[in-house]
């Protein structure tokens, strides 16, 4: 679908308004740093960046927003909702989405000109996610529940108890859409892709070829499963991100 035809749609079929949860962690004062929007798939909640991502980036001086995906909303839906909130936010603001939530940062790029952009373990192909996850996938393949469990998502390294804390706050929805379904971003951001070789859910291959496709390599951190901010070892790769970005921005101011 091009992003003609979507704004079309969008002019026939409105995306039915609803009231959307953002939870933020701020800054004293203005500061000079962009904000930040994490986007997360319809299994999580803005919960999942709230643990521990949020108030990291807050700390190191980046405002920082996470956007609860809208019950039973489609991609069309969840990427009018990002954009929205991003053009709400004091100033222009780096888009990061995990999972199924990169698939919507892919989307909503053609959209809204951030600032910049980062992949985090972006959703596979459902024929990857099967070979993966046979029995977790299979439903999802007939328009069921994409089903999980503790050694998908975490490593051995997070408590058993911590792992089915998190599992018992997700929400086994049906997967979006395929994740190929991108846009060409506007204004060219500078865009990272991050992950886990180690990702029971997201072969490394399907890292490489989604960061190729942005004229890349990603960022890898071994040892860790596919929920990377709540993982063990969760300061690792919103550190390496927020120097990536801090890297990034000097250059372009």
């Amino acid at each position: 679908m091009s992003d003609r035809l979507l704004r079309f749609d969008d002019w026939t079929s409105p995306v039915p308004p609803v009231e959307r949860e953002v939870v933020s962690r701020l800054v004293e004062g203005e500061g000079d740093q962009p904000p930040l929007l994490f986007v997360c798939g319809p299994r999580h909640g803005a919960w999942a960046f709230a643990e521990r991502w949020l108030g990291h980036a807050a700390q190191r001086g980046f405002p920082a927003y996470a956007l609860t995906p809208r019950d039973r909303g489609d991609l069309r839906a969840h990427v009018h909702d990002v954009v929205q909130v991003a053009a709400s936010l004091p100033k222009q603001a780096v888009l990061i989405g995990h999972g199924e939530g990169a698939t919507v940062v892919a989307r909503a790029l053609g959209r809204y000109p951030a600032r910049a952009a980062v992949l985090a373990a972006p959703a596979p192909s459902r024929w990857a996610s099967f070979k993966t996850n046979p029995v977790g996938t299979l439903p999802a393949l007939f328009a069921g529940k994409w089903r999980f469990n503790r050694r998908q998502l975490f490593s051995t390294a997070l408590p058993a108890d911590e792992a089915d804390a998190y599992l018992e706050r997700m929400s086994f929805a049906p997967r979006l859409t395929n994740p190929k379904s991108r846009a060409t971003p506007v204004g060219n951001p500078p865009l990272l892709v991050v992950g886990s070789p180690d990702d029971r859910i997201v072969p490394r291959k399907s890292l490489d070829e989604t960061a190729a496709r942005y004229g890349g390599a990603p960022l890898l951190f071994p040892g860790m499963g596919h929920d990377l901010m709540l993982d063990a070892g969760w300061a690792e790769p919103i550190d390496a991100v927020l120097d990536w970005l801090t890297k990034e921005l000097s250059a372009t101011r």
